[in-house]
């Protein structure tokens, strides 16, 4: 990305082996290497003028929900690193100077689908009582960044989460998505919709982008096969033989199967998607239409 337009991450997926998204749209808007993360001994000096990835695998908008995988990097702690690198910048060229690199950049924030699937063990009487809860948070949170001189946000949505092959066997679905946990996250993205217009009208010269990537996955899955040559909606790539109908209940890791061709695949593992859906994604984010993302794609952002 150019100088004028530094990619900020802030996301639960994209450390390591989820980075299919960034690496497409970084693509497009001349990035020569991916962002850097931020706890990576090399993200010192100018590097950090061209942004930074703040991202931890399995993290949520609740602190809670890192629970779930061992010690994550939770939103809140994503945003206080950033506060040292804000600073950082400060310090390489001044206050007014960092103000307005800021106010250019990219905020992408994508988190919130953890919360959905690991909402079942969450201490809540009602799935509505522990919404209001994240939607609380993710909104002091959007707020926090703004304060830190934030302007432009892209903010993804919960994707069909029921349709991942960790909850279809989880919940032991054979042949169709987990209807009760998309619902969950249908009714998280119609708060989150609500929000963003909220924080859109309230905050002075902010534009929030939200990319609808639930209609995004929606469209592969229901056309997998006529739209997108895939051949597998429903099972992961990388699977550990035994592990679920879906090969959904262990991560991928050295024990492994790997499918002959990945690119035929939706999901590379229990939880993500393959770089060939992650390419699809991306292009609906750069060049989307309003059902995709809204109010404007990122193409129409940077122009």
């Amino acid at each position: 990305m150019n100088k004028s337009f530094p990619l900020l991450g802030f996301k639960e997926l994209l450390m390591g082996f989820v980075s299919g998204r960034c690496v497409v749209i970084g693509e497009e808007v001349g990035l020569t290497s991916l962002t850097p993360p931020y706890l990576a001994p090399t993200t010192t000096g100018d590097v950090i003028l061209k942004g930074v990835n703040y991202a931890s695998s399995a993290s949520g908008i609740l602190n809670d929900t890192e629970r779930f995988f061992g010690h994550q990097i939770h939103l809140d702690t994503q945003i206080s690193n950033f506060v040292k690198t804000r600073q950082d910048i400060i310090s390489r060229i001044g206050s007014q100077a960092a103000k307005e690199q800021f106010k250019q950049a990219i905020f992408f924030v994508s988190i919130g689908s953890n919360d959905i699937i690991f909402s079942q063990w969450q201490n809540s009487s009602s799935w509505n009582t522990l919404l209001d809860t994240i939607i609380s948070r993710y909104k002091s949170q959007l707020v926090r960044l703004y304060n830190l001189d934030a302007r432009k946000f892209i903010v993804t949505n919960s994707a069909a989460v029921g349709c991942i092959p960790f909850v279809r066997d989880l919940h032991s679905s054979v042949d169709s998505c987990v209807a009760v946990v998309n619902q969950k996250a249908q009714l998280f993205n119609s708060r989150l919709d609500s929000l963003l217009a909220e924080l859109t009208k309230n905050l002075e010269a902010s534009t929030f982008i939200c990319a609808n990537v639930y209609a995004m996955l929606d469209d592969i899955l229901n056309n997998y096969m006529t739209s997108y040559d895939f051949e597998v909606a429903d099972s992961a790539c990388c699977h550990i033989a035994g592990a679920g109908l879906h090969g959904g209940l262990i991560p991928c890791g050295i024990l492994s199967q790997v499918c002959p061709d990945r690119s035929k695949y939706v999901f590379w593992d229990p939880f993500h998607l393959t770089e060939t859906s992650y390419e699809i994604i991306a292009k609906h984010m750069m060049d989307g239409d309003l059902n995709y993302i809204s109010p404007m794609n990122i193409r129409q952002l940077l122009n």
